[in-house]
């Protein structure tokens, strides 16, 4: 599958015409090979994007904050005006940026969808987590500089790809909204050879040319008709124009000669965590206990793994299994609750444990100050999702060799039959998918889970 080119104009100063060059490089770009698929989305909330591209008034099927809700990228495009397809801005990326915490969400995106050709990223005048997307998906960053103070701030850009990891060789610098009026004495005949100057001496690299400040080109933003129009269509007559194809073209020879996407270095890096996971959850399937911890009752097999309700995990790792549901629940009321009467499936007082074991977890462990081998008592604790502790009750350890004695000596009895200082932790799973716990995602919880409450067991 061809993974599309990916381009961001980004810099954290505004007003220095990033939607100006990402618009009109999209056109332009299309212009020069009218078969290449050019995309391009904002995430910025001003719409300029929409109002430019999008014709009639009729809305399309989500927005680009659908995009990091899952829909395909495929299902949300809309072909615009110049043959440039655009994905419809948001109103929610706030809200959706709150809830970002990973940089490379959009490449995993963009690496999985169909979508090809090449994807143009309008980003907002700061480095937030929606650019930091932007940036670490990017083949190329168009870094549009016009002054001195935009010129600082390309140190942030240059900083996070360095705390990436990633090379430093996708970031291109470009003076715009020069105006050519300016003439210096000296070496520097003018702006754009000042600040191309200053950027060299600091490392950075500048493409061809420059964009000029031109009042035709800014005056395209306002009319009695509300739209915006680009350069090619109504600034042909300007510099501008000439600057844009000369543009375009350092862009599309930049992205022919690139040997390997972006986004393919993402694929393969997702396929390889794939493996890894499969890996992991092989590993830990294989070493489960094949029957109830409680009852003997076989529950996992090579093919899949029954009616379970609970998954246990002492806290060092050496065993794991799956506990039948009512079994696990009868064991709670008969020991720790001192219930005598038998807890039928449509009890209450099960609905209610049911209830409330989704929303927390339970640990078995020697109680506390009961080290004396004739002395041993067993607490059972139930804590809640965020690892702080509920209620905690202590019994005596039960004598009956089966049952909760048998899983107590198992899973946290040493070779003299003394319990240690280790705990088993039991967490409620999906009925209808009970080995999920197995996965890296859900299993990393666990032990995160695991690791909060032995710091609090350890002060006790």
């Amino acid at each position: 599958m061809d993974r599309p080119y990916v381009i961001t104009v980004s810099s954290e100063k505004g007003g220095v015409g990033k939607t100006t060059l990402a618009t009109n490089l999209a056109i332009y770009l299309k212009a020069l090979n009218e078969e290449l698929p050019v995309t391009l989305f904002s995430f910025d909330n001003h719409f300029t994007v929409d109002r430019m591209f999008r014709i009639g008034r009729r809305r399309g099927k989500g927005d680009i904050g659908d995009l990091f809700a899952g829909q395909p990228a495929t299902d949300l495009v809309e072909i615009g005006e110049y043959g440039v397809q655009f994905i419809p801005s948001s109103h929610q990326l706030s809200e959706i940026r709150e809830r970002l915490t990973a940089v490379d969400a959009l490449a995993r995106l963009l690496a999985a969808s169909p979508l090809g050709g090449v994807v143009i990223i309008d980003t907002r005048p700061d480095l937030d987590m929606f650019t930091r997307n932007a940036l670490y998906a990017a083949d190329r960053v168009i870094v549009p500089v016009k002054d001195a103070p935009s010129l600082e701030n390309c140190r942030h850009l240059y900083q996070f790809f360095d705390q990436q990891g990633l090379s430093r060789r996708p970031l291109r610098l470009l003076p715009c909204l020069i105006d050519s009026r300016i003439h210096y004495q000296g070496p520097f005949r003018d702006t754009y050879q000042l600040l191309k100057a200053y950027a060299i001496n600091r490392g950075y690299r500048c493409l061809e040319g420059f964009i000029a400040k031109s009042p035709k080109v800014e005056s395209l933003n306002t009319n009695p008709e509300g739209k915006i129009y680009p350069v090619i269509t109504h600034g042909r007559s300007t510099e501008v124009h000439l600057q844009f194809t000369h543009l375009a073209r350092q862009v599309y020879l930049g992205m022919r000669e690139e040997r390997e996407r972006r986004l393919d270095q993402v694929h393969q890096e997702m396929s390889r965590q794939e493996q890894s996971r499969d890996a992991a959850f092989l590993a830990r399937r294989q070493t489960l206990q094949p029957d109830c911890l409680l009852c003997d009752r076989p529950l996992a097999s090579a093919e899949a793994i029954g009616p379970a309700g609970y998954y246990a995990e002492t806290s060092d790792g050496r065993l794991a299994g799956f506990l039948e549901e009512s079994c696990f629940t009868e064991t709670v009321f008969r020991h720790f609750y001192g219930t005598r009467r038998e807890i039928g499936p449509t009890d209450p007082l099960r609905d209610l444990f049911r209830e409330s074991a989704q929303r927390s977890c339970f640990v078995l462990r020697r109680a506390p100050h009961t080290r004396n081998f004739y002395q041993q008592q067993l607490s059972f604790y139930r804590f809640d999702e965020e690892g702080l502790e509920v209620s905690h009750k202590a019994i005596d350890l039960p004598r009956e060799p089966a049952g909760l004695s048998q899983l107590v000596t198992t899973a946290l009895g040493n070779e003299e039959g003394r319990l240690g200082d280790q705990f088993l932790l039991i967490s409620r799973v999906s009925s209808d998918f009970p080995e999920e716990i197995l996965y890296d995602e859900q299993h990393g919880r666990l032990r995160q889970l695991a690791g909060r409450i032995a710091a609090q067991l350890k002060e006790n």
